[in-house]
């Protein structure tokens, strides 16, 4: 048996400790700072959901065009009613909808609402239309709109509630139902053809139903067309308030 003496034993020991370095079983190397992943950064607030405007349900807000940021909503208050409000609203592409107006007292027509208006049945059409055209007796208030003055826009006669309907026609603005847009609210043509009814305005209120229009106070509708703006693409959203809230 080989002897190994004490130098002997501080030669192996040097060995076999130099062999461990070398064979791995030392500690591992840590690995570059630059291989560490940093945290991820905390997540902030949720963004709000953008304001939609109030009463209208998803099958009424889908017929409002992607490009339109202004609404003038007619609520009825029922299917047979001819009272109703007007809010005009504008959308931020942020914030979404926001009134820019009080809520304006109106008429619709005598017999309430429809959804397939018809000529002479006495209801105003439901749905979302575009608004391109006004016009009346009296000087342009100073509307962005195209406006066509002239003596024509008038209205002899009495209502159903035996009121004057003098003057009710001084401020109108078109109603894009059953019209051709981009003429003055005066013109006849009726894509539907005559049946569908149409010379469907907003005009100044007589104090009673209408025939199938909306009408409001004559200050209310100088603002109204005042604020109107052809850049926002306006339209009207028009119908009794179950029906606009589904």
């Amino acid at each position: 048996m080989p002897v190994v003496n004490s130098a002997g034993r501080l030669v192996l020991a040097a060995a076999v400790g130099a062999g461990l370095l070398v064979g791995g079983c030392a500690e591992p190397p840590r690995p570059p700072a630059a291989a560490v992943r940093p945290p991820a950064p905390a997540a902030g607030p949720p963004r709000p959901t953008p304001a939609q405007i109030p009463g209208l349900g998803p099958a009424t807000r889908s017929r409002i065009p992607s490009g339109s940021s202004q609404a003038v909503v007619v609520t009825g208050d029922g299917p047979d009613s001819p009272q109703s409000t007007v809010v005009l609203y504008e959308r931020d592409p942020a914030a979404g909808w926001r009134a820019v107006s009080q809520s304006w007292p109106a008429h619709n027509a005598l017999r309430g609402w429809s959804a397939h208006h018809r000529a002479g049945d006495l209801r105003s059409p439901i749905g979302v239309y575009t608004l391109s055209d006004a016009g009346g007796r009296l000087p342009d208030p100073g509307t962005r709109m195209p406006y066509d003055q002239t003596e024509y826009f008038n209205m002899p006669g009495t209502g159903f509630l035996g009121e004057p309907l003098e003057g009710s026609f001084d401020y109108v603005v078109a109603i894009d139902y059953n019209r051709v847009p981009g003429n003055t609210p005066l013109d006849k043509r009726r894509p539907l053809g005559d049946d569908a009814g149409g010379g469907v305005w907003i005009h100044v209120d007589h104090g009673g139903p209408t025939k199938a229009c909306v009408s409001m106070d004559e200050e209310d509708l100088r603002q109204l067309l005042v604020a109107l703006d052809p850049a926002r693409a306006p339209v009207i959203v028009m119908g009794d308030a179950g029906t606009l809230g589904r």
